[in-house]
């Protein structure tokens, strides 16, 4: 399986790289670093690296945009370092990623400054709010209709309001199963646990793919549904 960034784009002689996560992740670092050596492979392919000539490469930026439930503070570094087996004095390989809260009420500054993510972060208040109150479906319907109706977000869900829904529907799931799967771990292993969100996250997509918005939603607090849905894909 391949690994992919969220977003990567050079400006200015740099290249950036960003990653949303809605859980904490101390190996983002990690990833960061094989995303960059696949991004510069691919720019020197063609350069001779064996020369006497230094080849040329954008400056890397790694930025991760957080919004999960467990509180996290607005900034905070991630570092390489941190994974390392044996903590040496001196580093000879660092990564340093930024990690942003971007939940409401997080980074106001940098919010006033971007619309779009203020938005978003409204939009996802709400659609947690509301699933306090109601069924998953029936929050992230009602979370669309009021953004678009206050001007939040609105001429992107206006355009790709089924696709917006599915994918809220899909990524929902995903951090309640993630929450409660990491609680099993616990109990009954961490690998059997990693197993099982990625069989759930598989079943998601290829249901979103097929617009099955209302099999996500049962799937997610009907077992003996879900195991049915399972061998319909031979997962």
């Amino acid at each position: 399986m391949s690994m992919r960034n969220d977003l990567s784009f050079i400006i200015d002689s740099r290249l950036a790289l960003y990653e949303h996560q809605s859980t904490y992740n101390p190996n983002l670092p990690l990833r960061f670093l094989m995303y960059t050596a696949n991004l510069y492979s691919n720019m020197t392919k063609d350069r001779n690296l064996y020369g006497s000539r230094p080849v040329r490469v954008p400056a890397p930026g790694f930025v991760i945009f957080y919004n999960g439930l467990p509180e996290q503070p607005n900034r905070q570094i991630i570092k390489l370092s941190d994974v390392y087996e044996v903590q040496d004095k001196e580093i000879s390989l660092e990564l340093k990623a930024v990690m942003l809260n971007i939940n409401r009420g997080h980074n106001e500054r940098l919010m006033d400054k971007c619309k779009t993510l203020k938005d978003y972060s409204i939009y996802v208040d709400k659609v947690r709010e509301y699933t306090k109150s109601m069924q998953l479906e029936d929050a992230v319907e009602k979370a669309i209709t009021e953004c678009i109706e206050n001007d939040i977000l609105a001429e992107f869900l206006r355009n790709n309001r089924t696709e917006a829904k599915n994918v809220s529907i899909f990524e929902y799931d995903e951090e309640k199963h993630m929450r409660q799967t990491k609680e099993e771990g616990r109990e009954e292993g961490r690998e059997e646990g990693r197993k099982e969100v990625a069989r759930i996250n598989q079943l998601n997509k290829l249901l979103a793919l097929q617009n099955r918005t209302a099999d996500i939603v049962k799937a997610a607090s009907d077992r003996e549904w879900q195991e049915k849905l399972f061998k319909e894909f031979g997962l």
